[in-house]
């Protein structure tokens, strides 16, 4: 049906790439609520991530990298399928019960489908939440050849679940029955990535690894905890739900020690990196393939974990569900041996829906023309024409909704526009102020009634009626923005 699919849209009309000389595989690591200052590499001090530093090393760390969104659904969803949150589907968190999130359509063309279309062999562990079990959107109805670890988000709040999803059955965790910790569900992820890298290093395979750490609830294995209790007080504590009828039901459990669950939520996340990396290099298979490793949203603050004392957002303004810088700017790493130079640093402006087109031109697959990405190639292979982004758009459908835009040195941020269309809008400067803190719309009038318009362009209305602000306000507003 797929392969029906892009065959059609090709014949309507499509964006044609060249293949790499050999198209390397591609394993696209993505963290889960990692603020840009949580990696050493990053600026860093409180503790070390010496795997993640080595790939870092191995590669390119890209400084201006920004997330598909705030939250995690929509990240997702702008990763997978080329579109800013101004045109993808799944613009915010949206449950449904009992289990999983707000579905993509059925004819969704992903960045697996894509990828399946090369001939690869695809690939997904850890957290989807684009989808509940059963319905048109999951991992299997959308490009992915195997899936294993949570459907839905909220179970993905837990360490020690009672099951994960294994292709489209459930595996029961029988040792995590009762209030028992015996199965980890990282690990268990964990070694059935390491299974499909290994399963696969005869032939091409994408590998999409979401991670769940650092996300909530603040567990870690008490070895781990072990190493760093006492190291940084005072210490953060939680009290969540530890028994009862809504125990391991998506409220989260306590942590009485969540500075050093933290550090070893990360360290976890760092180690399995590094066995990722040590095992494409045991296959032989290292100068083939390509690692990128991210973040979906910035650092939250949640379960006890207390951002601040680590500096996780890297001194940027806000946190996760924020539209400042850090919200959405995140870490950005690619290593290819032999074709991305070892130790280098863009300042590229670039964002998660720009990851479709960049590997469909590495495998020589054509991308729909209604996406928003750009491919970032010429930055990873260190050549000319890299083609740049009019301008970068976020928006997000709580906290009486928020929208934000970057162009160059510029960004824009307006806060209740689904309360008050006509809420300011702030600028900055990010070339002198990348912290956001002084507003300086006043003194370029221009500057904002360009990105008034800019930002009233950027966005379609949504066929589902929560994802779109209010049509119909005082002034004659629409969608979010003033009318100019």
């Amino acid at each position: 049906m797929k392969t029906i699919l892009i065959g059609m849209l090709i014949a309507l009309g499509l964006n044609g790439h060249a293949a790499a000389d050999t198209p390397p595989n591609v394993i696209y690591i993505l963290a889960d609520d990692l603020g840009y200052g949580d990696l050493s590499c990053y600026g860093q001090t409180h503790f070390q991530t010496p795997n993640i530093d080595a790939l870092a090393k191995q590669g390119m760390k890209f400084t201006q990298h920004y997330s598909g969104s705030t939250v995690c659904a929509p990240s997702r969803c702008a990763l997978l399928t080329g579109k800013h949150i101004g045109h993808a589907v799944v613009r915010g968190n949206s449950e449904f019960m009992p289990e999983g999130q707000q579905p993509m359509p059925a004819d969704t063309v992903t960045i697996a489908h894509v990828l399946h279309e090369a001939g690869y062999t695809t690939g997904l562990f850890g957290k989807w939440g684009l989808g509940a079990p059963g319905s048109v959107s999951e991992p299997l109805k959308m490009g992915f050849d195997r899936f294993y670890g949570y459907n839905c988000q909220r179970q993905a709040h837990h360490y020690y679940p009672y099951f994960l999803w294994n292709d489209t059955h459930r595996d029961m965790l029988w040792g995590n029955f009762g209030t028992e910790t015996q199965e980890y569900a990282p690990d268990l992820i964990q070694d059935k990535a390491l299974e499909f890298i290994e399963t696969n290093k005869e032939k091409p395979f994408f590998c999409y690894y979401a991670m769940v750490q650092p996300h909530a609830e603040m567990f870690a294995p008490e070895e781990k905890i072990a190493k760093y209790r006492g190291k940084f007080l005072p210490e953060s504590s939680y009290k969540g739900v530890d028994s009862g009828p809504n125990y391991r039901k998506f409220p989260y459990g306590s942590q009485p020690e969540a500075h050093a669950a933290f550090a070893a939520m990360v360290e976890v996340m760092d180690d399995d990196v590094g066995e990722l990396v040590a095992k494409v290099k045991e296959l032989g298979i290292a100068n083939n393939t390509l690692i990128m490793f991210t973040s979906d949203n910035g650092p939250h603050q949640e379960g006890g974990h207390d951002p601040a004392y680590f500096n996780s957002n890297g001194s940027q303004r806000g946190f996760k569900r924020d539209l400042y810088e850090g919200g959405i700017h995140v870490p950005m790493i690619a290593a290819w041996p032999g074709h991305i130079s070892a130790g280098t640093q863009t300042d590229h402006l670039s964002a998660f829906w720009d990851v479709l087109p960049t590997v469909a031109e590495l495998v020589g697959q054509p991308v729909p023309d209604t996406i928003d990405g750009v491919s970032f190639v010429p930055t990873l292979l260190g050549k000319q024409g890299q083609e740049e982004h009019e301008y970068l758009y976020w928006e997000f459908h709580e906290k009486k909704g928020r929208v934000a835009l970057r162009q160059g040195q510029w960004k824009a941020v307006r806060y209740n526009v689904a309360a008050d269309p006509d809420s300011p809008l702030e600028l900055f400067d990010l070339s002198a102020d990348p912290g956001e803190t002084v507003n300086v719309a006043d003194q370029h009038p221009e500057v904002v009634t360009k990105m008034n318009a800019q930002i009233k362009s950027a966005r379609t209305a949504s066929e589902l009626p929560k994802f779109n602000f209010p049509l119909v306000r005082k002034g004659g507003s629409h969608g979010g923005v003033r009318k100019k």
